[in-house]
């Protein structure tokens, strides 16, 4: 016979003597009942049953028709058996050990009580005699206690919801880890307590899906707040609406909340190619912090608004953890424009969803013809994760078949700041549209993801991507702040597209760093960075960023069979003026790209090209004059596989590594306009053209192709070309291949000067071609250290005209200011240099080896240096016998007694010797010039000095050839027989 125990003092009988029945330290009825405080919603809402190991007990009950326990505690094998019970009194105890049959997931513990709430058939049941069986939690609520069928027809998103409003009234989470549910028409669930699905399965009939409503609302319990300010507070408020803005303490009193200001007076974001989207109302928002710290940048200024309104921010994290999701990829509508819900619906700041997995039915496809807003869906929230998701980019182009006629996302939101995704996965073909779609995104942070697309329409800002996979349809985004992406891998054929109808534009910083773009279709163009905005009034200003960087990027063709295709690092728009608003286009003021390559094919990339310089506004100012350029933006280019170009017209601009485009007569709108500073460095093959833009220009250790610094006037800057090859590679069009000239001045330092490429041929005989060189004639620029290639080198010399000496003293060292021709220093009297060529130097030495000597230039002529000063020496032996008319000698039997000039000069003075004492032997002489009497009556010595050094008065000039003598012109009387006399003419040849 079944013997009953009474467990000491707690008044409450156990069936039966098995030992694992007893439970120590037991709770009586009355202490129970004290502890539950005999009210019904604290009854229910209590979890001391479940502490203090009531419910045990009672699951080990007999179950059937009633119970052999006391009236105070009844075990039922299932809620029916509960609800037809009809000797249930008020106080009882219950347990149910199913919702349906014994071990379905529905057990429970109840309480009973008489009242009138409303049954929700899981935390009020109504039963016989006007009671109600009142659930008592055990720290989790289950979706079976609330009669979730669970068998494929039930639509269990009945009892989902219900279960939910009994937790979040109660704020108890709901913890249901295993299981299959049916979702059919339900919509609405609301959650506002922790969730913990588990391995929970929940299978969704999307045919039944609501263009208002979600499955899952999870909802914060906090109400929006409309902002109320005086007028003097509203003032000093709006001077703060602006960006740079990081402390409002207006806004103290509304700290923990989501603060949006909106002006829909003053319209922004116009759509290019939508006709009827005309712009979006002027809308910003940020967290206020502790005495009105503001976290999210301003981006707008405001002038005024028409709302502004907080959303309280929950003190506490709601963690939403496991569950997979079956979608049934079907449609409610049928190809319309409206969007539809099919998920989560995140309302609710500090929200955690993580652990999940979404996907279609097995054997599902996804032929859906409406699009949806995503499976997950925030909005109006602060700091929100997705982590360790697997979703679904849903299909919007089925080849042969009906496709969805816009954009259908699996994930999508809109204002939100501070939000991250980790470990999201969602991942599909080039069929599928976006798994992630947005408008107002702020600070968003993508890490350690598989996405197949990132696209934010309006307005995002401050996006950061880490240790990521974008798949095939990329990054489409508008906005601005900082974009930083680092080590991550993109599937297509852009890294980046900036949405061409809201602007392509970036209003902030853009850093690249370690990131591959790995090519879709190489037979297509592949780019890095896309801007390709339309000639259209976006209603807000629209540019290229304010800085970007962009270091170890990979352009990735491996495995693909067809190459050919066009690689770009960046790409921007013809204009930089919107020609019907005359808005300028804003430009960055620095542009780093560093370490670019390609795998997979030999062919490199191009870099820039900008076509219109004019009219961007840089935001600093710069300019160019005669004497210098002050930059206002700085572009380096290092390390980059640039691509080889096709061969074409030297003047081509077809293909181009880079292009700074401008008309030299062309005027550039302001100080604002872009002046760039430009540093090419490693470079590979360069092609690139200037035109008769401004910049100042560094190509360093790269081979430079055809270069063109010329376009209705020289380029406005200076060019530098150091340690590079000049290798020209061109269709041959006849024209130059190098137009180097520039304001500022063109340099060649330590640069190897090769034959230049025409039509496929090596042309060392066309080397002039160049434009600045023909070898031993003309160089043009500055040169320090130039070289000439081996193969030049060769070529002349076998053609019997060697590089001279002289050249190569041109290209060790040249300056721009010296004669641009070559000047022999050795040759014939035939091959001496024109004056031009030495720009007329005085004094410019030339060796003619015809006449075997030097000839100096001395300005007008060449003369001989040899003599600069010389004495012409004349004799009488005997002047005591000499007649007046006699000839001085300049040598016994010389044929005429002259000497002949070998240029022109003059007699400065002369001395004049007798052998004879002073004053006993004067004597007069005159100067003979081309046999006549040139300089007469000139004295011999006298009295004073003998010999005589004296002056020859007025002009004593002769020229090249003139025939000089000296002539007695008269002696003093009584000269000893044999008394010799001499003349000794000092002559000065000029201009040397």
């Amino acid at each position: 016979m079944m013997s009953m125990d009474r467990d000491n003092d707690d008044g409450i009988e156990l069936s039966g003597n098995n030992e694992s029945l007893r439970r120590p330290s037991a709770l009586s009825r009355r202490k129970l009942l004290a502890a539950l405080g005999g009210g019904g919603a604290a009854l229910a809402g209590s979890s001391l049953l479940l502490e203090s190991g009531w419910g045990q007990s009672i699951a080990e009950a007999t179950y059937g028709g009633g119970s052999s326990l006391t009236s105070c505690c009844r075990g039922y094998a299932s809620v029916n058996d509960m609800k037809a019970d009809t000797k249930l009194a008020a106080g009882a105890l219950v347990h149910t050990a199913g919702y349906y049959v014994p071990g379905d997931g529905g057990a429970a513990d109840y309480i009973v009580q008489a009242g009138t709430l409303t049954d929700d058939g899981g935390g009020v049941i109504a039963l016989q005699n006007g009671l109600q069986a009142i659930l008592l939690a055990r720290g989790g609520i289950r979706y079976k206690q609330f009669g979730a069928v669970c068998d494929g027809v039930n639509d269990d998103g009945v009892q989902i919801k219900k279960a939910h409003a009994y937790a979040n009234g109660r704020g108890l989470p709901i913890v249901d880890e295993s299981g299959e549910y049916w979702i059919r028409e339900t919509n609405g669930i609301v959650v506002q307590t922790n969730v913990s699905w588990g391995h929970t399965k929940f299978h969704i009939a999307e045919s039944f899906n609501s263009k208002t409503n979600a499955r899952f609302h999870v909802l914060s319990r906090q109400a929006p707040v409309d902002i109320v300010f005086d007028a003097p507070t509203k003032a000093a408020f709006l001077a703060k609406m602006r960006p740079g803005t990081t402390l409002c303490p207006e806004l103290a009193a509304y700290k923990n909340s989501l603060v949006f200001i909106v002006d829909a007076n003053d319209k922004i974001g116009a759509r290019f190619g939508y006709p009827t989207q005309t712009g979006w109302s002027k809308e910003d928002f940020f967290y206020v912090e502790e005495h009105g710290r503001i976290i999210g940048d301003m981006a707008w200024t405001f002038g005024n608004y028409t709302s502004l309104k907080a959303y309280p921010a929950e003190e506490s994290y709601l963690v939403i953890d496991g569950g997979t999701f079956l979608l049934s990829g079907d449609s409610a509508g049928n190809n319309n424009s409206a969007y539809w819900h099919n998920g989560i619906l995140v309302k609710r700041s500090r929200t955690i969803i993580r652990n999940q997995w979404v996907g279609l039915e097995q054997g599902a496809s996804d032929i859906a013809l409406d699009p949806r807003y995503g499976f997950y869906y925030l909005n109006y929230v602060y700091d929100v994760t997705l982590e360790n998701i697997r979703a679904i980019p849903y299909e919007q182009n089925r080849p042969g078949t009906e496709y969805v006629l816009i954009g259908t996302y699996g994930i999508g939101g809109a204002r939100v700041l501070n939000a991250t995704f980790r470990n999201v996965t969602a991942e599909g073909s080039l069929y599928h549209w976006g798994v992630f779609g947005t408008n107002l995104f702020k600070n968003f942070r993508i890490e350690n993801c598989r996405l197949n697309r990132v696209d934010v329409h309006f307005h995002c800002w401050n996006l950061y991507v880490f240790d990521s996979e974008i798949g095939y349809r990329g990054f489409t985004l508008t906005g601005g702040g900082e974009l930083i992406i680092e080590n991550t891998k993109r599937f297509g054929n852009q890294f980046i597209g900036f949405r061409r109808d809201f602007g392509a534009k970036w209003d902030g910083h853009i850093r690249i760093r370690n990131c591959r773009l790995v090519i879709d279709n190489g037979a297509n163009e592949a780019i890095a960075l896309d801007f390709n905005p339309a000639d259209f009034d976006y209603k807000y200003p629209i540019g290229y960023g304010r800085s970007i960087q962009l270091d170890n990027f990979a352009f990735d063709y491996t495995g693909l069979p067809n190459t050919s295709g066009i690689c770009r690092i960046m790409r921007i728009a013809a204009f930089s003026k919107v020609s019907a608003t005359g808005a300028r286009l804003f430009f960055p003021q620095l542009i780093e790209f560093k370490n670019v390559t390609v795998a997979g094919r030999d062919k490199g990339v191009r870099i820039l090209h900008i076509q219109d310089p004019f009219n961007f506004h840089v935001g600093k100012a710069g300019g160019v004059d005669s004497e210098r350029l002050t930059s206002n933006c700085y572009m380096r280019f290092e390390n980059i596989e640039g691509e080889k170009v096709p061969a074409q017209p030297s003047e081509s601009t077809s293909h181009m590594n880079f292009l700074l485009n401008g008309l030299g007569s062309a005027p550039y709108q302001d100080e604002y306009a872009l002046y760039p500073k430009i540093d090419f460095v490693q470079v590979g093959d360069f092609w690139g053209h200037f035109k008769g833009a401004a910049a100042d220009v560094t190509v360093q250790r790269s081979t430079v192709n055809c270069m063109d610094n010329y376009s209705g006037g020289q380029m406005r800057g200076r060019l530098l070309l150091d340690n590079c090859d000049i290798r020209a590679d061109a269709v041959d069009d006849g024209k130059v291949l190098y137009t180097l000239t520039s304001l500022l001045g063109t340099t060649l330092l330590n640069c190897t000067i090769h034959a230049p490429v025409l039509n496929g041929t090596s042309r060392p005989d066309l080397l002039s071609r160049c434009g600045f060189i023909e070898v031993n004639q003309k160089l043009q620029f500055n040169h320090l250290n130039t070289s000439l290639s081996k193969q030049v080198i060769d070529y002349f010399a076998a053609q019997g005209n060697p590089v001279q000496p002289e050249f190569y003293a041109m290209l060790k060292s040249h300056h721009a200011s010296d004669s641009s021709l070559m000047a022999r220093r050795k040759g014939t009297t035939a091959q001496r240099p024109s004056p031009a060529s030495f720009l007329s130097e005085k004094g410019f030495a030339y060796f003619d080896t015809d006449l075997e000597q030097v000839v100096v230039w001395d300005g007008t002529r060449w003369v001989y240096p040899s003599k600069s000063n010389d004495t012409l020496h004349f004799y009488i032996a005997d002047l005591s016998i000499a007649p007046a008319g006699a000839s001085f000698k300049r040598a016994e039997a010389h044929p005429s007694q002259a000497y002949v000039a070998a240029q022109s000069g003059r007699i400065s003075k002369y001395a004049a010797h007798v052998n004879a004492p002073s004053g006993t032997a004067s004597f007069t002489f005159d100067l003979w010039k081309d046999g006549a009497v040139w300089i007469s009556g000139l004295a011999g010595p006298g009295t004073a000095a003998n010999p005589l050094v004296a002056p020859i008065a007025g002009s004593a000039s002769f020229d090249e050839g003139s025939r000089i003598e000296v002539k007695l012109a008269g002696t003093a009387a009584g000269l000893s027989a044999g008394t010799y006399a001499t003349i000794d003419l000092y002559v000065h040849y000029a201009n040397y």
